[in-house]
């Protein structure tokens, strides 16, 4: 079982790829918080109808809420949401760009990767043909935050 928060959904989304997702993955999870966060917020916004309909995108209710309640000390609901529902289902990955939400899931030794890490891996298993443009979209297009040196590390490691 793949997990996945807010982010790497919504990032794509709005560069039109969130077929990167499906094409890797298959089947996706996602936490009643996530699914809330990308069609409940604004309705209209990137990835709310996909994640709607899209039948490979599957909303989880976490039942741990006790483990929710005490990740809400440190997280937003969404992160608490997807690191309980990763622990809960024994994920075998979890899909988490933010930082505070990476340590904690890694505290909690939870296999874990960002919209970064699953690009390269989509670049490795040639489901794509270049991880530049899409980064150059997610900066440009999406907002998407990324550093310089994570920017051409991943170039670099996608042998581009």
């Amino acid at each position: 079982m793949i997990v996945s928060n807010t982010s790497p959904i919504i990032n794509l989304a709005c560069i039109g790829r969130l077929d990167v997702l499906h094409a890797l993955f298959g089947e996706m999870v996602i936490p009643d918080a996530v699914f809330y966060e990308i069609t409940g917020v604004v309705p209209n916004a990137p990835g709310a109808l996909d994640v709607r309909t899209a039948p490979w995108i599957r909303p989880y209710s976490v039942v741990n809420r006790p483990l929710v309640d005490s990740l809400r000390l440190e997280l937003d609901p969404g992160e608490a949401e997807a690191i309980a529902c990763a622990v809960e289902a024994n994920a075998k990955l979890l899909l988490i760009d933010e930082r505070r939400g990476r340590r904690v899931a890694q505290r909690l030794g939870l296999p874990i990767t960002g919209l970064v890490g699953a690009l390269l891996l989509a670049r490795n298993r040639r489901l794509i043909a270049s991880i530049r443009p899409l980064l150059d979209d997610l900066r440009q297009v999406a907002g998407f935050w990324i550093s310089d040196a994570l920017y051409y590390q991943a170039i670099h490691n996608a042998d581009e």
